[in-house]
């Protein structure tokens, strides 16, 4: 009987592939692999990529964040433009899962389950936007994208701590406070398909900033670091954006955010 392929060779597997649809495809896959008891886990074992991550396709077009274009929800190419730029988001949020999951050698066992799960509801969450895309006459890669959220997975591919304090607990928390006025936009223009796929995103986000949050506390501990001074050192190392509200208080109490870290960022935004 061959052995199980292990659990981080396949996630990098995932990673490598560079056609969305078999990306999400492989995700799932590797998904049911694990819960069906068809993968082990070497949290030791030492991977070499045989290919560049992320795997991509040749499209979309990656440009500067001001160069995206508009977008006006009074035409269904705005609303267009709009769901493309959230599927951007989404199908790098898969790569980024994927890349927590197989980089980051000797970590808990709970820690590789997480970025599982994480990297199979970003998968999710993809498929639908690129679906819904399709019924407004458009693919995937039809508009240019900006790539801000992997330039920090690539900063960040040294130290497992800089990742969960700067892409999850950061990057991620900022779709918390996005995701209900872009709702609200694509709720007014009467796209109510579109509206109820954001509340799923922003329902299971807050899973995965959670999942950030409670691993950068567990590194945090494990290193004998305070979290709060370290993730300003952190964030000043790494050049992160600052947060700019308005916030969502209640998704990012959530999230497991403190008390301390919600007053913090409400006092930097008066």
């Amino acid at each position: 009987m061959s052995s199980p392929i292990e659990l981080r060779a396949r996630a990098l597997h995932c990673l490598l592939e560079n056609d969305p649809g078999a990306k999400v495809e492989a995700v799932a896959e590797t998904a049911a692999a694990w819960r069906g008891g068809e993968c082990a886990l070497e949290p030791a074992a030492v991977l070499q990529p045989q290919g560049a991550i992320p795997g991509r396709p040749a499209k979309p077009d990656l440009v500067p964040p001001l160069s995206v274009g508009r977008r006006s929800m009074a035409t269904v190419e705005g609303r267009a433009m709009l769901i493309h730029a959230l599927a951007h988001i989404e199908f790098n949020a898969v790569n980024l899962a994927l890349d927590a999951l197989w980089r980051f050698p000797d970590l808990p066992l709970e820690y590789y389950i997480d970025w599982l799960r994480v990297a199979a509801e970003e998968a999710t969450h993809f498929a639908m936007l690129a679906a819904h895309l399709e019924t407004l006459g458009y693919r995937y890669g039809d508009f240019p994208a900006h790539d801000s959220l992997w330039e920090m997975v690539d900063k960040t591919t040294e130290d497992v701590l800089a990742r969960m304090a700067l892409v999850p607990r950061t990057l991620e928390a900022r779709g918390l406070d996005a995701i209900p006025p872009l709702r609200a936009k694509l709720a007014q223009a009467g796209d109510r398909d579109a509206a109820a796929i954001l509340d799923i995103i922003l329902r299971d986000e807050i899973g995965h900033v959670e999942i950030g949050n409670r691993w950068y506390n567990y590194l945090c501990q494990q290193r004998g670091l305070e979290p709060r001074a370290t993730y300003a050192e952190l964030a000043m190392r790494y050049k992160a954006p600052t947060p700019r509200g308005p916030f969502n208080i209640q998704a990012r109490q959530q999230a497991g955010f403190t008390e301390a870290e919600l007053r913090a960022l409400q006092g930097e935004m008066i």
